[in-house]
């Protein structure tokens, strides 16, 4: 029987269990799973950047590993934005219909406005400026190259200042606290 872990990754959290840095950080080292996680066997399955929260999942099996972090599985992975500005209609159909990157095309995303969600305190906060009104969108992938919801947002000209991942296939956090893990299946 396999084991698979959901746990919500706060902001600052690399998604590994060492930190593996030849630099040392001025704030001293950088926190990693291993700083809330203590299961045997387990690795992610999939990446999460440092400065993104939200959901993980952990397993033992290499197989769905694989299946969940590989983009010829096309597992859908679902993101609440918080971008820079209120996104118009072009913005959002051309996320839809896939935007160029440096390193090519992203396949369609679905997208969608929503209010703001109820989440937990970002540590450190998110920058607020009077002048520069930001939003929240609903992006669902089925790839995961490096930061591309984040290259995504700013190719429509909406640059990311929250990112958090919500739902990956059939898992969700749900009501999984920041920092907090649970076994499940």
């Amino acid at each position: 029987m396999s084991r698979q872990i959901l746990f919500n990754k706060p902001f600052g959290v690399l998604s590994q269990f060492t930190d593996k840095s030849m630099t040392a950080s001025p704030d001293g080292p950088r926190a990693t799973l291993s700083d809330y996680i203590d299961v045997p066997d387990v690795y992610p399955a999939g990446r999460l950047d440092r400065d993104s929260e939200g959901l993980m999942i952990l397993t033992d099996d290499g197989a769905l590993q694989a299946r969940i972090s590989s983009p010829k599985h096309k597992t859908p992975k679902t993101y609440l934005a918080q971008v820079e500005g209120e996104p118009d209609d072009a913005a959002l159909e051309a996320l839809r219909r896939g935007v160029m990157l440096n390193d090519g095309p992203t396949r369609p995303a679905t997208v969608r406005r929503i209010d703001p969600p109820e989440l937990w305190d970002r540590d450190p906060p998110v920058r607020y400026r009077k002048s520069v009104a930001d939003s929240w969108i609903e992006l669902i992938i089925t790839e995961g190259r490096n930061r591309q919801v984040r290259r995504m947002t700013a190719a429509v000209g909406y640059p990311t200042l929250r990112l958090v991942r919500w739902r990956i296939g059939g898992w969700e956090i749900g009501d999984l606290g920041l920092g907090e893990w649970r076994e499940v299946g």
